[in-house]
């Protein structure tokens, strides 16, 4: 029965792996410089890894907006979230934020079991939503401005150059994959870590793994089958449609974009900065769609607002805006059913 409840998280797992796929090796792809079934296992592979490793810190924050005390409510705002990414996926094929449907579901869960949603921490998601994107476009101009010039004056061989520049793509997709796991498994489940208490286990060789920890494993592989079974069509279409890109300036767009997923999830980056009483970043579950967007005008602004399709930009923008009111309708909707329907217990005293 658990694993049944727990298949919304992982339906959701899927979603986001087929969603984020082509902000992490799309350009990579796009422009043949890797192969599609090589760089989804690597970044499967990875983002595992930082699920697992590194998937506590946002997840804090989910919990904070709104903590959902049931097995079945959990079910059923993971659900909400999945339903909407998918819809918006299946409609246009574009990037949608994974982040902003987990939220919107949880503040619908919130409204059905009358709790207050906490504003501070919502405002603080929201500004970090804004401020990611912004970052993301600084980072990449600075970046490719930066490599461009590194590239002119090295006078490497062309052969040698584009072997350079597929390990490069290879190795900053794993960076990528790796930070999206971290910041972004709270997404997929954060709402189940403090619903269901699962018991910590001893592995011979690894040390404890905490109850958290294995449900963040299995949302790793959750969005590593999403990668590798759904995103090709994705990634053909955003790809595509938005911009071409050159392989130095997609390796920078993946880079700035993993960049800011990193800084927005690394607990031991947040503890030395306060250590150091320097200003640090929230840890919260960022949009990787939102930073790849950022990255990508970034880019553009350097090579010239023409090479960005803003009318594709604005189909994206608008998925934003309604993914979180659909997660969110989807989520009371839902419980409600799940409550008086079928009797089962959503919100506990």
């Amino acid at each position: 029965m658990i694993f049944l409840f727990l298949s919304s998280g992982l339906f959701l797992g899927w979603a986001l792996g087929a969603n984020n796929a082509a902000n992490l090796f799309g350009t990579a792809v796009r422009t043949r410089m890797l192969r599609f079934q090589t760089a989804a296992v690597v970044c499967g592979v990875f983002a595992v890894l930082g699920a697992t490793a590194s998937g506590a810190g946002a997840t804090k924050t989910l919990t904070r907006l709104g903590a959902v005390n049931t097995i079945a409510g959990a079910f059923m705002v993971a659900l909400a979230a999945a339903a909407a990414v998918y819809m918006v996926l299946r409609r246009v094929a574009l990037p949608v934020s994974t982040p902003q449907a987990i939220v919107g579901a949880i503040v619908g869960w919130n409204l059905f079991a009358g709790r207050p949603t906490e504003m501070a921490t919502l405002q603080r998601i929201v500004f970090s939503w804004i401020f990611s994107l912004v970052l993301a476009t600084a980072l990449a101009a600075a970046l490719y401005l930066g490599l461009a010039a590194l590239v002119r004056r090295s006078h490497v061989h062309l052969l040698r150059q584009d072997v350079l520049t597929r390990a490069a793509l290879i190795a900053v997709a794993a960076f990528a994959a790796y930070s999206l796991g971290a910041n972004n498994i709270a997404n997929v489940m954060g709402v189940f870590v403090s619903a269901l208490p699962v018991p910590a286990v001893q592995l011979p060789g690894l040390g404890i793994i905490s109850g958290a920890q294995q449900l963040f494993f299995l949302g790793g592989l959750a969005i590593a089958v999403g990668m590798y079974t759904y995103s090709r069509r994705v990634i053909d279409r955003v790809t595509a449609t938005v911009s071409e890109f050159s392989p130095l300036a997609a390796f920078v767009i993946v880079l700035a974009e993993s960049l800011v997923l990193f800084l927005f999830s690394s607990q031991s980056l947040e503890a030395m900065l306060a250590r150091h009483h320097l200003p640090r970043l929230p840890l919260v579950p960022v949009s990787a769609t939102q930073a790849f967007i950022g990255a990508m005008i970034g880019i553009g602004l350097v090579k010239g607002s023409q090479s960005v399709r803003f009318r594709v930009l604005g189909e994206i923008v608008i998925g934003w805006v309604v993914t979180p009111a659909i997660a969110g309708l989807a989520s009371f909707i839902g419980l409600f059913f799940l409550q008086n329907v079928f009797g089962l217990a959503v919100v506990a005293p």
